[in-house]
């Protein structure tokens, strides 16, 4: 993970551009603030956020000694009761980020919830989410082999899905911006380090002047900072933590304690 220097050097991180919609209602903040309430908004907000980081559940599933279809079965059957019941209830210590409300909430089904001589497969045949389970079979086959443990796992999951979700809102604000093409060029450049980019080499083939790139690269490397800090804001109820949630998230993903 490079969320590296996460500043954004005086800018207001607010959305800006084609991208500004998209944190406006998926926040944890709207589900933690309607509590045990009936709020349409809320339950839409807590859909797509599972939605986004149903994955890393499915990874730990897998590191905890489940095979490929039961941790498919876990994974799906808890959305199935996750998204109907107020698991808001009983675990309030972790409602201040939602990465640690959600597995605390997982760990919690597998406990006390799940009658494996009672399960049906999917959930009941009922499929709250649309999950890629082809894609996170191969995702959890190219996962570190290290042998992290379910835990450290679930949070490298997280983070990469996290700078995933970052990537792709930057490249749709490139595409809907016509430059497309130019962010395939730098993509990479986001998480490089300044003294490692080959400005040079690069603005030959994209057709610009040194300066006019690292003048470019620069505001997609903003912008992607900006991003990532809303990203993350938006798993937390108090948006005033973002730089500690970053912190554990680089050391999630680093490895250190």
């Amino acid at each position: 993970m490079n969320p590296g220097n996460t500043s954004s050097g005086g800018d207001s991180g607010k959305p800006t551009g084609p991208g500004k919609d998209w944190f406006a209602t998926t926040h944890w903040t709207l589900v933690v603030a309607a509590g045990g309430t009936d709020s349409t908004s809320a339950g839409a907000a807590l859909e797509e956020l599972c939605r986004a980081y149903w994955y890393p559940l499915y990874a730990y599933a897998r590191r905890r000694g489940c095979s490929r279809e039961d941790a498919e079965d876990l994974t799906q059957g808890f959305f199935a009761r996750f998204l109907e019941r107020n698991y808001l209830e009983g675990l309030s210590s972790d409602r201040g980020r939602f990465r640690a409300f959600l597995l605390a909430a997982f760990n919690h089904f597998l406990a006390n919830e799940w009658k494996r001589e009672h399960r049906q497969k999917r959930g009941g045949g009922e499929k709250p989410l649309s999950l890629d389970w082809n894609g996170a079979a191969t995702r959890y086959e190219l996962a570190p082999s290290d042998r992290l443990s379910p835990d450290r796992l679930y949070d490298r999951a997280w983070v990469i899905t996290l700078l995933e979700r970052v990537l792709k809102h930057l490249e749709s604000e490139c595409a809907d911006d016509g430059r497309g093409a130019f962010f395939e060029h730098v993509r990479s450049f986001l998480t490089m380090e300044r003294g490692e980019i080959p400005y040079a080499a690069t603005a030959a083939e994209v057709g610009m002047s040194e300066g006019a790139l690292r003048v470019a690269v620069h505001r997609l490397r903003r912008r992607y900072r900006e991003l990532l800090r809303q990203e993350v804001a938006q798993t937390l109820s108090d948006p005033g933590r973002v730089e500690e949630e970053l912190a554990a998230l680089r050391s999630a993903f680093s490895g250190t304690n």
